[in-house]
């Protein structure tokens, strides 16, 4: 059986790509605090790919780094499609990068609802172009599986998105 691919292992297939293509890549964290963001700065020569990262843990520098609407905030939650949409827009607006990732997420172990339970996790991958995709998953684990699995959601969901756009 094939073992499991690991971020550090994506995020080198991720930094190839992006330095054949001469894409920079912004992230916008919550609930994985700048792990992507990590992942990415592990690697030697990052710096050719990577320009920077915002992680956003409260509603408050959502707004204040990203530009994320109160009224959105207000109206759908943090871990919504809606504010995850806005981080990553914020994300391409307030850097020079030409892609994103931005993240937001309930990791537990408390904070969930019947509506969002722990684990819900919304992804956003965008360009400047203003192509954006988004996805919900549910992830199952503790807090340090849930926020494990969502970066490593999030990379291979930017290496997806960089070959289609």
């Amino acid at each position: 059986m094939e073992a499991a691919i690991t971020a550090s292992q994506l995020a080198s297939q991720l930094g190839e790509k992006l330095c054949k293509a001469g894409v920079m890549l912004v992230t916008a964290e919550s609930c994985t605090g700048g792990w992507v963001a990590r992942e990415i700065t592990a690697i030697a020569g990052s710096s050719q790919w990577f320009e920077r990262g915002f992680v956003t843990y409260t509603n408050i520098s959502k707004q204040e780094m990203l530009g994320v609407s109160e009224q959105t905030l207000l109206n759908h939650g943090a871990v919504s499609e809606q504010v995850v949409s806005e981080m990553a827009r914020g994300a391409i607006n307030n850097s020079h990068a030409r892609l994103v990732v931005a993240i937001t997420g309930i990791a537990g172990p408390g904070g969930g609802s019947v509506e969002k339970p722990v684990g819900t996790v919304w992804f956003a991958w965008a360009n400047s172009n203003g192509e954006i995709r988004t996805d919900c998953q549910h992830i199952a684990g503790d807090r340090e599986q849930v926020r494990q699995e969502a970066v490593i959601i999030a990379l291979q969901g930017l290496i997806v998105f960089l070959n289609h756009h």
